[in-house]
């Protein structure tokens, strides 16, 4: 069984919390991981056909991170109502993949870390990883679905892990660093 401490408590958590905890950390060090010694150009830099860049990457889970995890805590109104979506929307939202004029790696980085200690902190106190909402509209999502804190903290892992694999290739592509290997 995993052991992990939150900053916060200063007390160790144990079982479900720390092995979630524990998950999401290393999913989060791999992520940060493939921007190491790079500067903000670098890290602005598309290197894939897609408009994917390391800083836009961060950026989009940071903001996925702090969106699912006012879910947990507040349910569907924490999120936008994606169903009603224009284009405009759509490209809007689509900043948040990229590293912007005036934005650096190191802000970045800094907002990475602030939500990810404010999201251990609410898996440290949360009351029921079993308290559950009805998902918000959007195309994605079954009608009428809802998530447990759990599933929601597992889309989150998931996520986390599925961005530091597009992040990695990104490196790659960039200068032939990797993550692993």
């Amino acid at each position: 069984m995993t052991e992990t401490t939150t900053p916060a408590q200063n007390t160790p958590l144990t079982g479900e919390r720390a092995d979630l905890l524990t998950a999401l950390g290393k999913q989060r060090h791999f992520l940060r991981f493939t921007t190491r010694d790079l500067d903000d150009e670098q890290a602005g830099r598309r290197t894939t056909v897609s408009a994917l860049c390391l800083g836009g990457l961060i950026k989009h889970v940071s903001s996925v991170e702090r969106l699912w995890a006012e879910f947990i805590v507040t349910g569907p109104a924490a999120m936008p109502d994606f169903s009603t979506f224009t284009e405009a929307d759509f490209a809007r939202r689509g900043d948040e993949f990229k590293l912007l004029p005036g934005e650096t790696l190191d802000e970045v980085l800094a907002d990475y870390a602030e939500v990810a200690r404010r999201t251990d902190e609410l898996v440290a106190t949360l009351p029921d990883l079993d308290a559950a909402h009805p998902l918000p509209k959007a195309p994605w999502f079954e009608v009428g679905a809802s998530w447990s804190a759990r599933r929601v903290l597992l889309h989150i892992v998931a996520e986390t892990a599925q961005h530091a694999g597009h992040a990695d290739i990104i490196r790659e592509a960039l200068d032939g660093a990797r993550s692993m290997g």
